[in-house]
């Protein structure tokens, strides 16, 4: 799983977004257009990162249609810590890359 969240987070451009739903759903489930509202983003972009989320088995799903609520998955709350260590990395990353400009 370690490598499958850096994958998502670190190594793919949608990352940071992706990153921020997994935040969200920390604090609670939530549907799409929920998250939508929530993040500032469209639906599409949002339902795009929740089917790549749920693909790789770091979110799963409650409800048909459009009261399908998400939450994190088993394997992803386990591994909850080792997300926040690739995303301090990758926040020091940015921050070191600013100072340069």
């Amino acid at each position: 799983m370690r490598r499958v969240i850096w994958w998502l987070i670190v190594g793919t451009k949608g990352g940071l977004n992706r990153a921020r739903i997994i935040r969200a759903f920390k604090e609670r489930p939530y549907n799409a257009n929920q998250l939508a509202e929530l993040l500032g983003l469209d639906y599409k972009t949002v339902r795009h990162h929740l089917k790549v989320l749920q693909d790789n088995k770091v979110i799963i799903s409650a409800g048909e249609r459009y009261g399908t609520v998400y939450f994190l998955s088993q394997y992803m709350e386990k591994e909850y810590e080792v997300f926040e260590e690739y995303l301090d990395k990758m926040w020091n990353k940015f921050k070191r890359e600013k100072e340069i400009e």
